[in-house]
């Protein structure tokens, strides 16, 4: 079960934006050096601790964040030296970075293109300057089209957009013009966010104490549609929830997520998955670099994944994507056939469906309306018995 897929965790940020809850720590700059020798650290342990056999030969690499583009043009050859020893990079078919427009310029793009970089995902967010104040951003809303600029000169092509819909109204943002500026830069992916209010975050604060609302449902559900409706109009391939790509340019590192190939996260917060088994690391950053100087794997929580959880977790991941499930018995069909009927799915051949954009706002409930109908478990639980009875591992 080795990892076909790596993600590497940079935590660190100049500011923390006002929505954010990802395991960040705020710092003016940042050492490429230490956090790339910690996060080697960390695989040499998990590897010993899963029986992998190293190097590791992953077919995409995923260095998110936090704010990667702060390490600047030698954060990707830092990384790419220190897992010289444990992970071949050789088969990479996509090396994509995350960053932020205002610490992302040429110099960075080209030492990123030397290390072996080849998809940029930048974080725009919205190009309406007061929304931009307002989440923490550092950036103005010209900063998305020169980062991409320096790309391009650079020699990186494969372009993502991040975008957040479902502000608050009071900001003013018009959402079909972001969709408009985002596509005028002619990025081949875009991912959209609908903005939530976690708790622990400025924003959850904000919310919780009443002085701040965001998009009621209808809102968010009208933002969303929009999007759906332009880009699929415009060409666009909607292949996941909430991504959006020219054909045949879709994130082929997500798409581990979605179909189950076994993935390893590096560095703090990060998710692992393997088998069965799936386990996340510690979110302090000194933490996780004390744990992993020890050579201790810096897990902070483990859990197995099986039986009539796996199966929900598995429906869910495929109700997700395009590609969507296939359905187990003449119950499920009825249930899908109801969703073809209310205009939330549709069927794409025999007894395989998919949701549509209006199917994708009710996803949860669907997928749980599904999997109480049972015959998935069944069906999971003949395998299994089956298996055992071979000698093969469930």
């Amino acid at each position: 079960m080795n990892p076909r897929a790596i993600y590497v965790h940079a935590p660190f940020c100049r500011r923390r934006c006002a929505y954010c809850d990802f395991a960040v720590t705020v710092a003016a700059d940042a050492d490429p050096r230490t956090w790339a020798e910690a996060v080697a650290l960390e695989l040499v342990a998990v590897a010993a601790r899963e029986r992998w056999s190293l190097p590791l030969k992953p077919h995409t690499l995923y260095v998110g964040g936090g704010t990667p583009s702060l390490f600047g043009a030698a954060g990707m050859a830092a990384l790419r030296h220190a897992l010289a020893d444990t992970v071949d990079l050789s088969g990479v078919k996509e090396w994509t970075a995350e960053a932020n427009p205002e610490s992302f310029d040429l110099a960075v793009a080209r030492g990123w293109v030397d290390a072996g970089v080849n998809r940029l995902s930048l974080g725009a967010q919205t190009f309406h300057a007061p929304a931009l104040r307002w989440m923490g951003r550092l950036h103005g809303p010209d900063g998305p089209a020169r980062a991409l600029e320096a790309a391009r000169e650079a020699g990186i092509t494969n372009i993502s957009l991040d975008l957040i819909f479902g502000l608050p109204e009071r900001l003013g943002r018009d959402w079909g013009r972001d969709l408009d500026c985002a596509l005028r830069l002619e990025p081949t992916h875009l991912s959209l966010y609908g903005l939530t209010a976690e708790p622990g975050t400025p924003l959850g604060r904000w919310v919780a104490e009443g002085r701040e609302r965001l998009a009621d449902g209808d809102g968010y559900a009208e933002d969303y549609l929009l999007a759906a409706g332009r880009l699929g109009d415009g060409g666009w391939d909607h292949y996941e929830v909430s991504n959006f790509c020219r054909p045949g340019w879709p994130s082929h590192h997500n798409e581990a997520y979605w179909d189950g190939t076994p993935y390893v996260g590096l560095g703090p917060g990060a998710h692992s998955f393997a088998g069965s088994r799936r386990w996340w690391n510690l979110r302090d950053w000194r933490a996780y670099r004390s744990a992993v100087e020890r050579g201790e794997a810096p897990a902070a929580g483990a859990e197995t994944v099986s039986g009539e959880t796996r199966a929900l977790e598995e429906l869910w991941l495929g109700l997700r994507t395009a590609a969507g499930v296939d359905l187990v018995d003449e119950t499920e069909i009825t249930i899908a056939r109801g969703w073809v009927n209310a205009g939330l799915a549709l069927f794409t051949s025999g007894a395989r469906v998919r949701l549509t954009a209006e199917g994708w706002l009710l996803l949860d409930r669907l997928a749980v309306e599904l999997s109480a109908s049972g015959g998935r478990d069944a069906r999971r639980e003949g395998a299994g018995r089956a298996a055992t009875a071979t000698g093969m591992e469930n």
